[in-house]
């Protein structure tokens, strides 16, 4: 693997930790971005029922609407937590970073769970509810960078991609558990029940979760030193001297966030609307190729070891260039079950080789004393403008009678991509960062 930036966890107290001592902090950092990820799906997951509670009665579809606006607003705002807390982690340290952004998240999730309905309060059922969930986004925004640093960092020399691949896998599950809970409550309650009031309990869970990190907060060391830190550790004027870094992060980032949201977020509504599947039989679909692309998570991690991260971003932007196109128009006429999860499961067996990196590959092309804000600020602004507005284009492009106009419109960012990892090569040669 080419060497970016200086080693890692050089300076950290982790120096002085046992292999067993890392695991568990690896662990423990994991466990935290599930709860963060868990917390800000269940809003997505749990809209359905709740929204007729918040909003004025008449069309469910506005009502839908008005929820999935709250949605994308606690979205737009992750740029700003990435600067906060991405701030925050360098001048402070990467556990108090993450640790209050879990505490944060788990706050909104409280009072979503607490919130008096439109009928009790009015307007200000509403407008509390978007309070919360920007409280939420700007929290998960700030939990990837100093996250992806943390386990990058705690990561053990030679394994780092088997490790830091970690984030993703907790991601998917964090995802995955808010589609679990849903589950449940489904199984045991009536429709009418999640909708008068069972709706909550997986909110209140949210917040029981994120206040059980300060339970296994001592297995979370710090990775950073006093001494690594600088007068302008988590600085914007000492983040832009690199701007080659951000914007090689930026491009690569943007295709890794299209190809996540339109393959798992949007691929539901796709499947649905475009191929006339239904909709219980295309959930299972889902699921099951969620659980597969979290499987291959460190699969792919550790073929970074060997193969190099640079060399997986090059096979990743260069195989979805080629692949979009291809992959959507199959999807868009899928009739069998089964091939719609195979044609689903390749795209996100190519984008395992940029998920599972993607955190590594950010932490190692900046230099410890502004990484944490490099690489959360960098990619939640890339996540928010390409992977944020997937939905949305595609859906414009459908109404316009351009569809296929979108798969092309994947492949130009994924090629983005692809320049953006050829460019690594001479950013590894940047003397500045070595």
């Amino acid at each position: 693997m080419t060497v970016i930036a200086p080693a890692l966890a050089a300076e950290g107290s982790l120096r002085q930790l046992s292999y067993r001592q890392r695991i568990r902090a690896i662990l423990a950092g994991s466990a935290g971005n599930l709860i963060e990820w868990y917390d800000f799906y269940a809003y997505a997951f749990m809209a359905l029922y709740f929204a007729p509670s918040f909003f004025p009665e008449g069309d469910r579809t506005a009502q839908l609407l008005n929820a999935a606006g709250i949605f994308a607003a606690g979205f737009l705002i992750r740029p700003i937590g990435a600067w906060f807390f991405g701030r925050y982690a360098d001048r402070h340290g990467r556990r108090a970073a993450m640790i209050a952004s879990i505490l944060m998240i788990g706050a909104g999730s409280l009072v979503i769970g607490l919130l008096p309905t439109y009928e009790a309060i009015g307007a200000w059922a509403p407008a509390l509810l978007l309070v919360a969930r920007l409280v939420q986004g700007f929290s998960t925004g700030g939990q990837y960078g100093p996250a992806a640093t943390y386990l990058s960092e705690a990561a053990i020399a030679g394994r780092r991609g088997f490790f830091a691949s970690f984030q993703y896998v907790t991601i998917m599950a964090g995802q995955l558990s808010a589609i679990g809970m849903l589950f449940v409550l489904q199984q045991i309650l009536s429709g009418e029940a999640i909708r008068d009031w069972a709706w909550r309990i997986p909110f209140f869970v949210g917040a029981a979760l994120a206040a059980s990190v300060l339970l296994f907060r001592r297995a979370m060391h710090e990775t950073v030193s006093e001494q690594a830190r600088k007068p302008e550790s988590g600085s914007l004027r000492g983040l832009v001297r690199h701007p080659l870094a951000i914007l090689v992060v930026m491009s690569i980032s943007s295709g890794g966030a299209i190809v996540l949201y339109t393959f798992t977020t949007y691929m539901q509504n796709f499947l649905v609307n475009t191929a006339g599947m239904n909709i219980e039989v295309v959930s299972v679909v889902m699921i099951s190729a969620m659980v597969t692309f979290m499987v291959l998570q460190p699969v792919f991690g550790a073929l970074s070891d060997w193969l190099g991260r640079r060399n997986c971003l090059l096979l990743f932007g260069g195989l979805m260039t080629f692949a979009a196109v291809p992959l959507l128009s199959a999807l868009e006429t899928v009739s069998s079950p089964f091939q719609a999860f195979l044609l689903i499961v390749t795209a996100l067996t190519i984008l395992s080789f940029y998920s599972s990196i993607s955190g590594l590959f950010k932490s190692e092309l900046f230099p410890v004393h502004i990484r944490a804000l490099g690489v959360g600020l960098a990619h939640n602004v890339a996540a928010a403008v390409f992977g944020g507005s997937a939905a949305y284009v595609a859906l414009f492009l459908k109404r316009a009678g351009h569809e296929s106009w979108f798969y092309w419109y994947v492949a130009a960012v994924c090629f983005a991509a692809f320049i953006g990892a050829i460019l690594i090569n001479r950013l590894s040669r940047d003397r500045s960062l070595a």
